[in-house]
């Protein structure tokens, strides 16, 4: 009971901080006859039916006019919806988010816990299994579709995000949104895909994305499962943030897997020589298997790609035969702005925050987070004329005038307005914590690259950076503008952004749960003894900031941790809140785990008084440090 009262207050917290009630469709799929939508909103708590105008089918006769064979037209869930799929048979499973106690569900009611923030249902091609990713746990699990059984559960890496399944359904291939990998000094940083045999459960491999490969957004699978796409963002983080032109900082990308064998095959880049496409989200390929379609969140707009010639080029390169003035071998693709020249098209939308996407042979659909909107793209007509088709029940798209938070949270994931459209804020900040690299920004110098650091709390723990370069965030915010979009937001725009910040809510850490209640006491007693809260004080959001009202910062402190050009470099103490999820540690993200913080690169006790520690109060500390 309680902890359905905490989830109802923050539920409260988020609704009073959007300001009214949004659909916020989020992920989108067809009926298996096409010939209806499936829409997941997630602000609505929603699950509805449309047809292929986005109209509600809102009654059993409304629907089966249409040639429809769901037994189900609206839903409606107390909690967020992450996901939605449809069996062959047209049962519909959709999973909604409840932190440590998400749920799949099933169209008949029927519903069972899955995990911390269970994502995207996909289904068998027999439909006898749903897989579910959760996210926050960084698993997949095998479901029985007819009874609900859990059947197995496989391990991935990071932020398991999404899922596709191979050719016939033997491979199953698992998006971890972010890199695991110390940043400092390994020279090679980049999210998995994470392969498993779907008989055994067990997972092949963990296939790292081209070196900078963060933001895993979305994952799909052609219509026979030979190949696999994924999007991503390509940070070209080992770089000094001198500029933007020809993606310097950050690059959007399309990674093709085998669906096979479940080897990587190459990824291609979907922007422009002079042309960023910020933030690739949804991916779709049309059910003749033609076109490969990628709605993109930041710049706002859709890919259109010719699949079989993409494949020609791609099948060119691995030959080592030149197929550009760039490319003449398969390693050189990644890096080729120019790769897609004449087999794709860009179709600009005017709906805020395009994400969902699924196709027919001629049609695409995009939801738009911000707008409340669905658009229908008729990629294949010589000129494109995309219509947006408002999806509330009063007609109207969402006025983000009327509500700061949601605007800056718009603004936020919005690349349109930076140099060329490369990267949007939520490129180094998905979600508004952190990617898992290393920027060399310009804020403080070139030569000396630090950690992204999580937006959450910042508002309440000043200074920002992790040297306290920047006063607050609200100094940090528009700094960022100037310094890393290459242009300087209005005022306007700026405060909307502070408001979304401040608006963030913690997301309850898997660490948790209430089976680790006891070993979590200890922790926090030795967290104590460990001298821990000397500075990171729990009273203080675990930093030593004293209260902004009182104009207060943080101080800083030199506990010998700075290395090369940063040696005697005092530090910002930075909060533990939702530490769980930020890793790697240390300005420079040289410690990997939270455990080689207190012992690894604690060598001196400068950093807590660890040496004499038990492995058993260890092992406590950590989890009581990642339950934060």
């Amino acid at each position: 009971m309680k902890r359905l009262t905490i989830f109802a207050g923050l539920l409260a917290a988020v609704a009073t901080a959007w300001g009214a009630d949004y659909l916020l469709p989020e992920t989108i799929c067809l009926t298996p006859d096409r010939a209806n939508l499936v829409i997941g909103e997630r602000g609505a708590h929603k699950v509805s039916v449309r047809d292929l105008q986005g109209k509600e089918l809102r009654s059993v006769e409304a629907f089966k006019e249409t040639g429809g064979f769901l037994g189900l037209f609206t839903t409606k869930t107390s909690l967020p919806v992450t996901g939605v799929a449809v069996a062959p048979d047209g049962t519909l499973f959709y999973t909604a988010d409840d932190g440590n106690e998400g749920r799949l569900f099933r169209e008949d009611g029927e519903s069972v816990v899955t995990g911390n923030r269970p994502m995207t249902p996909t289904l068998s091609p027999d439909g006898k299994y749903v897989y579910v990713c959760n996210r926050f746990d960084a698993n997949v699990q095998k479901y029985d579709a007819a009874t609900l059984e859990l059947l197995a559960t496989a391990p991935a890496v990071r932020e398991a995000n999404g899922c596709a399944l191979g050719k016939d359904g033997k491979l199953l291939f698992v998006i971890n949104m972010l890199p695991d990998d110390a940043a400092e000094p390994v020279k090679y940083v980049a999210a998995k895909v994470t392969v498993i045999d779907t008989a055994t459960f067990k997972v092949l491999d963990n296939i790292h994305l081209p070196d900078g490969s963060t933001g895993v957004r979305a994952i799909t699978a052609s219509p026979d499962g030979k190949f696999v796409y994924l999007t991503h963002t390509q940070a070209r983080y080992q770089l000094p943030t001198t500029q933007l032109e020809r993606g310097w900082m950050n690059t959007a990308a399309l990674s093709v897997f085998d669906g096979v064998t479940g080897k990587y095959v190459n990824t291609v880049l979907l922007d422009d020589v002079d042309l960023g496409a910020a933030n690739p989200w949804g991916v779709s390929v049309t059910p003749d298997g033609a076109w490969i379609l990628v709605a993109h969140a930041g710049s706002r707009e859709v890919n259109v790609i010719d699949r079989a010639k993409l494949h020609e080029r791609l099948d060119k390169a691995a030959r080592g035969e030149k197929v550009t003035e760039v490319v003449s071998s398969a390693a050189e693709v990644h890096n080729d702005l120019s790769f897609l020249s004449g087999i794709r098209r860009r179709v600009p939308l005017s709906a805020d925050g395009p994400r969902g996407i699924v196709a027919t042979n001629d049609r695409a659909y995009v939801v738009s987070y911000f707008a409340d909107a669905l658009t229908v793209v008729p990629f294949k007509e010589r000129v494109i004329k995309p219509v947006t088709l408002p999806l509330a029940a009063d007609g109207k798209l969402i006025d983000l005038a009327q509500d700061p938070v949601l605007r800056g949270e718009m603004l936020f994931n919005d690349g349109s307005k930076c140099f060329q459209q490369w990267q949007s804020c939520a490129s180094c900040h998905p979600d508004g914590v952190a990617d898992g690299l290393n920027w060399d920004l310009m804020n403080d110098g070139i030569g000396n690259p630090k950690q992204t650091k999580s937006l959450y709390l910042s508002n309440v723990t000043p200074p920002t950076m992790i040297t306290g370069i920047r006063k607050d965030m609200f100094h940090c915010n528009r700094a960022g503008f100037h310094h890393i979009q290459f242009y300087d937001a209005a005022e306007e725009d700026a405060k909307c952004i502070d408001a979304y910040v401040i608006s963030m809510r913690q997301q309850p850490s898997p660490y948790g749960r209430p089976a680790n209640a006891e070993a979590i006491a200890r922790g926090k007693a030795v967290f104590e003894k460990a001298d821990c809260a000397r500075c990171h004080k729990p009273e203080l959001h675990f930093t030593a900031a004293a209260d902004p009202n009182d104009g207060a910062k943080s101080p800083l402190y030199d506990l010998g941790l700075g290395t090369r050009d940063e040696l005697g470099q005092k530090f910002d103490v930075p909060t533990l809140n939702e530490c769980w999820r930020t890793a790697p540690y240390l300005y420079d993200g040289r410690a990997r785990t939270m455990r080689e913080v207190l012992t690894t690169f604690n060598p001196a006790d400068e950093h807590g008084i660890t040496s004499d520690l038990s492995e058993e109060e260890l092992a406590d500390l950590e989890l009581y440090i990642l339950s934060l």
